[in-house]
């Protein structure tokens, strides 16, 4: 499992990495069998947002650092540096870019994007 990390550098453009997620077999809710799970990430709260067809927008930061859980539809995120992500159904976006200039994003999908976001702080 992996997810699509978007950060700032120390001079304020955002770049793509991909990060691994490790996996270890733990009893996560006994009495059932163990299974392969992460460790745990504290988060502060989540919603869930809608992009209608067609949605636009200029560039700029992320507000807080969060995890977006792709839903519906699919969208085109633009980091700074020039770099593009598909973001699509199943997909997650880890977004750290906090400071300096940000990303663009857009609807690519004749649907809605749908999807959750869980804020870390």
């Amino acid at each position: 499992m992996h997810y699509a990390k978007l950060y700032a550098d120390d001079a304020g453009e955002s770049h793509w990495s991909d990060i691994d997620i490790t996996l270890a077999p733990r009893s996560f809710a006994p009495p059932a069998q163990g299974i392969e799970v992460s460790d745990p990430e504290p988060a502060r709260q989540m919603m869930f947002l809608r992009l209608r067809a067609g949605w636009n927008e200029p560039i700029h930061p992320t507000p807080v650092r969060q995890k977006l859980i792709c839903l519906a539809g699919s969208i085109k995120v633009t980091a700074s540096d020039g770099a593009t992500r598909e973001i699509a159904k199943g997909d997650v976006w880890h977004m750290e870019d906090k400071r300096g200039k940000g990303h663009h994003t857009m609807v690519t999908s004749d649907v809605d994007f749908e999807a959750v976001i869980i804020q870390h702080e």
